[in-house]
């Protein structure tokens, strides 16, 4: 709609100071012309908005002039109350923060929307945490935020999962992604892009250097790198299961981390068909904890690692 586009523009400009007019139009995701047109109608309605031409040129608001107009609709505010849920917040230090800021946009809200922010708060609940997924060290975020607010380099001391000694890098941090409830640093190492696991850093110094990121790299770009790489891993193997349908639910939270596809269940059968990617054969002796509410149907590979674990437990327990 074009109030909300005009809105849109407004508080860009309240933001953002001067700002190409192409650039409004790539945000909106309309033409240079429309741009020109919205800003027109603004003025029109009397806000000190002006358009200079030109290399340098842009589009601002007169100094000063500044509205305390939020433009949030009943479904925005929602989704903050519910953002703000998520608990990422908490690791960074920042629960006062948010609990100022949510109060300044409660009081900021139209009144019609207030009290359904407010039921969002209490009816919502985020919990990024995996079942079960046993105690984790204490992450201290504090140099790395350091480092990610202050663009500075970072010198490391950290452990890979499966060593016993950490090892030493200096790093370029991108910033802080929190994933399934772990937070990671996202890092170049001699150009290269890196995933560093908070919880597995064993000592951060920040070091005086500026930050030496590659040009045009954003954090967004490096974590899809990253992302793809993980989750596209070579030699990731596909594992075709059938699950009960009364256990589908537990099992599907439980193995959340290696689930590829998780089919609609219509309540017609008693088995589901499952698709895994597990790291290798060994790694997916985890499914044998669901006993005979799964089967393993595809690789061959896995079901006779998996009889062949059977087989010798219940020798442990024969030969008891």
């Amino acid at each position: 709609m074009k109030s909300d586009r005009l809105l849109s523009i407004l508080l860009l400009l309240q933001t953002r100071g001067r700002v190409p007019a192409h650039e409004l139009a790539d945000r909106l995701e309309v033409s240079v012309r429309t741009i020109y047109r919205d800003i027109e109608a603004l003025s029109a309605s009397g806000v000190p908005v002006y358009a200079e031409r030109g290399r340098h040129g842009g589009i601002e608001l007169l100094a000063g002039f500044r509205t305390d107009v939020t433009g949030l609709t009943a479904d925005e505010s929602r989704a903050l109350f519910i953002l703000a849920a998520q608990g990422a917040h908490a690791a960074l230090g920042l629960d006062e923060a948010l609990g100022s800021a949510l109060r300044k946009v409660m009081a900021a809200l139209p009144a019609p929307f207030r009290p359904a922010a407010e039921v969002t708060s209490r009816r919502v609940l985020v919990d990024a945490t995996r079942w079960k997924g046993g105690p984790r060290r204490a992450v201290d975020l504090d140099v790395l935020q350091d480092a990610v607010f202050t663009d500075r380099r970072l010198r490391l001391r950290y452990r890979h999962g499966g060593e016993t000694e950490p090892r030493t890098y200096t790093v370029d941090p991108y910033g802080l992604v929190s994933k399934a409830g772990v937070w990671y640093l996202v890092a170049d190492r001699r150009g290269s892009p890196h995933l560093f696991r908070a919880d597995r850093v064993r000592a951060a110094t920040l070091l005086p250097e500026p930050v030496r990121r590659r040009p045009g790299v954003e954090l967004a770009d490096a974590w899809e790198v990253l992302r793809r790489q993980v989750e596209e891993r070579p030699g990731a193997l596909d594992v075709t299961v059938r699950v009960r349908r009364s256990r589908l639910d537990m099992f599907a939270r439980l193995n959340a981390a290696t689930l590829v596809e998780l089919p609609e269940d219509d309540g017609a059968s008693e088995w589901v068909t499952v698709r895994l990617s597990h790291g290798s054969v060994r790694e997916a002796r985890t499914l044998l904890a669901f006993g005979d509410a799964v089967e393993v149907l595809a690789p061959a590979e896995v079901r006779q690692e998996l009889a062949a674990t059977a087989a010798a437990i219940s020798a442990v327990y024969e030969g008891g």
